[in-house]
Order: structure tokens, then sequence, then C-alpha cells
């Protein structure tokens, strides 16, 4: 039977097109080779960490401002941990996915490693991300580490300092943008704004899911050495601000907080590690 010319061009297009349109599996397959950022496949994450060394710093604020959770500032000691450089990638997440077989992220269907892969993985509750990290033979931060690998020693506002944030320091709120794969920025992006310890993306982009449970009183009672928040609770806290949130809510002593098993576009994650006298 013969083809019109029009009719075979037509078929060759759809042909070329339909070898772009891979399926779920595949595009996973194809793109999960390792990255700069991603370290090598089969051994866990292998992603690049920080050491933040043993010693005390200023926890929270004083009455004079912060809110009443945040308060009272009080002395914490902690002994030497290792934290993750950036925020779990969506293509990190992706080879926990296929290693595992866990159960994908809220909104994984419409992620394109091609696109998303360098941006920190959302849609993951806190169950999700502490199976992550315990795949990768780690753990999720306490509060306390999170906020002094965040903040350092000096008590600064933010992981830069204390000047107010603008667009080439984070990623926050500027206007009313609702698709994640829009707002989201690549891990690493701002690199005018590490923190003391050299760690990415301390504030903005996502919160942080934290070991710890959340108790607005907290603080009160809190233990000076190695506090790991308390024993049980309704909610787990948060961390670090996110693109859909206002400056106010980047500074390095706030506290946000949701049900462990709420998933959405601007809550992500990054892992933390106990080092011992052999490492």
């Amino acid at each position: 039977m013969m083809i019109g010319r029009s009719a075979f061009l037509t078929m060759l297009i759809l042909l070329i097109l339909s070898a772009w349109v891979l399926p779920a599996d595949a595009q996973l397959d194809r793109l999960r080779k390792p990255t700069k950022k991603d370290g090598e496949a089969g051994k866990g994450d292998d992603a690049p960490m920080a050491v933040i060394p043993v010693g005390e710093f200023w926890m929270g604020v004083d009455g004079t401002i912060g809110l009443e959770d945040e308060r009272p500032r009080h002395k914490v000691w902690l002994d030497v941990f290792s934290m993750d450089l950036y925020e779990v990638t969506t293509r990190r997440y992706a080879r926990f996915l296929a290693a595992t077989g866990h159960m994908p992220p809220w909104l994984w269907d419409s992620v394109k490693l091609d696109l998303h892969g360098e941006r920190p993985v959302v849609g993951v509750n806190w169950e999700d991300a502490d199976a992550y990290c315990h795949w990768a033979g780690k753990r999720l931060p306490t509060e306390a580490e999170w906020e002094k690998a965040a903040r350092g020693t000096d008590e600064r506002a933010y992981p830069w300092g204390n000047q107010t944030p603008t667009a080439d320091l984070a990623n926050f709120a500027v206007g009313a943008r609702f698709s994640y794969s829009q707002v989201l920025m690549p891990v690493g992006h701002y690199g005018k704004a590490l923190s003391p310890f050299g760690l990415y993306d301390m504030a903005g982009n996502v919160w942080e899911w934290v070991q710890d449970w959340y108790d607005g009183a907290y603080y009160e009672r809190s233990p000076e050495r190695n506090p790991a928040g308390p024993e049980q609770g309704q909610f787990k806290v948060l961390r670090g601000g996110s693109w859909s949130e206002l400056p106010k809510y980047l500074l390095t002593y706030g506290r946000f907080k949701l049900l462990p098993n709420t998933r959405n576009s601007y809550t992500g994650f990054r892992c933390a590690k106990t080092v011992t006298s052999d490492q």
C-alpha cells in the first residue's frame, strides 16, 4: 500500500516524538546517573557533608524579639556531627525510590528529572524524610543541630549574617506563584548565602523537616547538652522557611510545625550524621 508524502512525514514526526516521551520508569533509569552533587549510585546517597564542631552556642532569642516559642535564649552544647551541604535533591530521591520501592512523593507524576533533578525533593512527609536518611546511613538533624548549622556561634539572624533577605541571597515569596516547578531553585544556587559552616539554602527554597516533636514551651526546660526535643507530640518541627514564605520566616531561630504525615510543595529535608571517634 502506498503512503502519501504528507502522511509519511506525519508518521516520521510521531516516531521521533515517541522516542522522547519515555515511560516513567525508563525516564528514571535514563536520568539516574550521578552528577557532581549526587555521588555514586548504590552507596547510599554519598552526599557532601560539613562537619559541625563540638561546642556550645546560643539557641533561640531573648524576650525583646521573636515569637513566644522561640524563647528563651538559652545555651546549648552539641557533640560534633555532620550535615548535608545541600537539601536532598529530586534526583537523589529517585535513587532511593528505585532501591527501596518506597511510595513516591505527592506530585511525583509531574516530576521531570531533566528539569527538576537538581531541585530539592518536595511532597515528602516526615516519615518519608526519615526513611530516606536511614537508607543513606544517616538521620534527620535535631532542631538544635539544625539551628547551630544555620546560625553558627555569633547569633546571626540569617545564615549569611544579619542582612535582610534579597533575591540574590534566598528563594522566598515575592508574589503569588503556585507551581512548584517554577518556584523551586536548584540546590546550591545561592552561593553568596552560605551558613557559617558552608551549608547552602538554610533559608528559603523549602522548609526542612527535623527530628524533633514540636513543643512551644520546650526551650523553658530543654537540656543543655544535645537536646532532641520531647519524647512525643502531635506535630514535627520544620526549619528554614521556603519559596512560599515572607522574609520573616527565614530567620535562623524561626520555628514552624506540621503534622508528620503532611505532604506539600514547599517542604523537603536534609540529613545529618553522628560523628564517632573512629571517623
